[in-house]
């Protein structure tokens, strides 16, 4: 058994490090770095935000958050004097309310460094995507683009049956009435319904204040618009929630108008080639841990 065990073993090394072998071979080491196309003087960085947003919860090498590269990426626009404008392409349906809380107050922070901001958003940039754009100076939005979903949903999963039939038992012992209250083992009581209520309240209040303040718009006028639904880029114009229609070209040659750059703009790419840890996680070479997916606390998501 030991022999055939370590036999797969050394078949699967091999077989990761030829792969990783081709991967370099074909895509080469990637430095993180942006890359640069046009000629001008005056300089645009492109920022993608693409997929759900939220912080990864694992320290593997093999789980790098797009969320975080994101962030890393508005940080360094942040600080590089050489930027006129940056333009944010956001694909991406939403995500946690705290991940897309901290990328648009970082997205305002490079806006108080002086930098034109545009968001472009692409196949879908609702509810925390939106969230996020809202912080931009100027929104730029292609006429099928599905957006808005303005809204807070907060999930507390009650797993107590389950746990029954599978002959799983739980022991609290806890220091107040309310500190296991997120606890999947039992059902919520109707005062934890209340106070989560409140809480995913208070939440989407955030979020209706983020739009007033990027948007112009009254909190009634929000209000009206913030029901959850979703609207496509052609609806969300004729509301208010985007500025123009259009992809990434017209959002760029916004940027540059806004920025007060003649000319051609020198665009830089903040993006990354894909390494080699990101494609073999896409081809899923590695088993996440199951335990790390367990409903044990409540979720709140824009």
């Amino acid at each position: 058994m030991d022999s055939r065990k370590a036999g797969i073993t050394i078949v699967a090394a091999g077989i990761l490090i030829t792969l990783i072998a081709v991967i370099i071979a074909v895509n080469g080491m990637p430095d993180g770095k942006g890359t640069t196309t046009s000629t001008g003087s005056d300089k645009i960085a492109v920022i993608h935000l693409n997929g759900t947003i939220a912080f990864s919860q694992s320290s593997s090498l093999l789980d790098a958050s797009g969320t975080s590269a994101t962030m890393n990426d508005l940080e360094r626009a942040e600080q590089d004097p050489s930027l006129q404008a940056v333009v944010l392409r956001i694909n991406s349906p939403g995500g946690s309310a705290a991940a897309s809380h901290e990328l648009y107050s970082q997205v305002m922070r490079v806006k108080e460094s002086g930098k034109i901001v545009v968001a472009s958003f692409g196949e879908t940039a609702a509810s925390g995507g939106y969230y996020v754009g809202a912080a931009a100076d100027k929104i730029v939005a292609l006429p099928s683009t599905l957006t808005g979903s303005i809204g807070v949903i907060s999930t507390v999963p009650n797993l107590e049956e389950l746990y029954k039939m599978i002959g799983y038992e739980e022991y609290v012992f806890k220091s107040g009435p309310h500190k296991d209250m997120l606890s999947a083992s039992r059902p919520i009581t109707a005062e934890e319904e209340e106070i989560m209520q409140d809480i995913t309240d208070d939440i989407y209040d955030q979020f209706l204040d983020a739009v007033v303040e990027g948007r112009g718009l009254t909190k009634e006028e929000v209000r009206q618009l913030a029901d959850g639904r979703v609207y496509s880029g052609n609806q969300a114009k004729e509301v208010g929630l985007v500025d123009e229609l259009g992809g990434q070209r017209e959002a760029i040659e916004l940027a540059a108008q806004l920025g007060g750059i003649e000319g051609e703009p020198e665009i830089v790419e903040y993006s990354r080639t894909p390494g080699v840890f990101d494609i073999l996680r896409n081809v899923q070479l590695f088993t996440p841990n199951p335990f790390d997916s367990l409903p044990t606390y409540t979720t709140i998501k824009y």
